[in-house]
């Protein structure tokens, strides 16, 4: 049996597949983003997802993809804690942007990009995977995400930027005193997921103009940020993974439009082209090698 993680730092998507590549079961656990939260809980966080923990012994290669693990030293950490469940897996652990590129491959080079909670970028020509640019986080980095969305609608909120009615509306969607807001942003684990989560009331009220511009300038920022600095930007397709590429679809090709760039593929949950990529391009090189070891 085969697992297949895209762990994002809101939550995992798993997919469990047999030997022939047929999709057993999918199911959800938390995020596993080394640097928000303790790699140590991820045992535990898994025991509670029973299906998922019943099938352990059964599994036979784990390959994760996850945020945070674009250093040796967080991909040995998450994949130390896997094989305290995963006892008998020959365990693969990589960052979240491989997944990207794996699962947003259409058989052309690309600069692929993660648009979700966080955000990322690399260069993808079939073959090998090109980061140009480092991940600079939440904090100062993650521009047009789902947490760089929700810091600046706080931030306009509290500097009394909103125009009237969306004022109104997040008051009482949220009532919100700023006292909370900077303990949940200082002394919260998942504050980048907190964050985020604001992004909701934009999505709601998406076909407002103001937000409209607001996301608007965001995702160019993405695009000035992210992107351009790829020389092939201007000569390739630029695929998106993510819920805010996904929801927000209209608004990127429009954005990327005007800086001349090429929207192509837009994916919401990789985790199905993921398995698809799997299937197709790694799971028979597995099977040579079971075949001729």
């Amino acid at each position: 049996m085969f697992a297949i993680v895209d762990g994002g730092s809101t939550k995992c998507d798993w997919i469990i597949l047999d030997n022939s590549g047929k999709t057993l079961f999918k199911t959800v656990t938390i995020g596993f983003n080394p640097n928000i939260i303790d790699a140590h809980l991820i045992p535990a966080e898994i025991k509670k997802n029973n299906q998922l923990y019943e099938e352990a012994e059964n599994i036979d290669y784990l390959f994760f993809y996850g945020s945070g693990c674009g250093v040796a030293k967080n991909c040995l950490l998450v994949e130390h804690e896997l094989k305290k469940i995963f006892t008998k897996a020959e365990i693969s652990v990589k960052e979240d942007l491989t997944a990207a590129a794996y699962a947003a491959y259409v058989g052309k080079p690309a600069v692929i990009c993660i648009l979700g909670t966080g955000s990322n970028s690399c260069f993808f020509d079939g073959k090998t995977i090109r980061r140009d640019l480092p991940s600079l986080g939440f904090l100062i980095g993650d521009e047009g995400s789902g947490n760089a969305l929700g810091k600046i609608l706080l931030k306009n909120y509290f500097m009394k930027k909103f125009p009237e009615d969306l004022n109104r509306e997040f008051e009482e969607a949220y009532n919100l005193n700023i006292e909370n807001v900077i303990s949940s942003m200082y002394h919260n684990p998942r504050a980048n997921a907190y964050l985020a989560d604001f992004s909701k009331f934009i999505l709601e009220r998406k076909q407002h103009p103001y937000l409209q511009h607001l996301v608007f300038e965001e995702i160019k920022n993405f695009l000035d940020y992210q992107v351009l600095p790829y020389e092939e930007s201007k000569n390739c397709d630029i695929n998106f993974i993510g819920s805010i590429a996904h929801y927000y679809e209209d608004i990127l090709r429009a954005a990327a439009a005007e800086m001349h760039l090429k929207v192509g593929k837009v994916v919401q949950k990789p985790i199905e082209s993921l398995a698809e990529y799997h299937i197709k391009y790694i799971l028979p090189k597995l099977k040579d090698q079971s075949s001729n070891s």
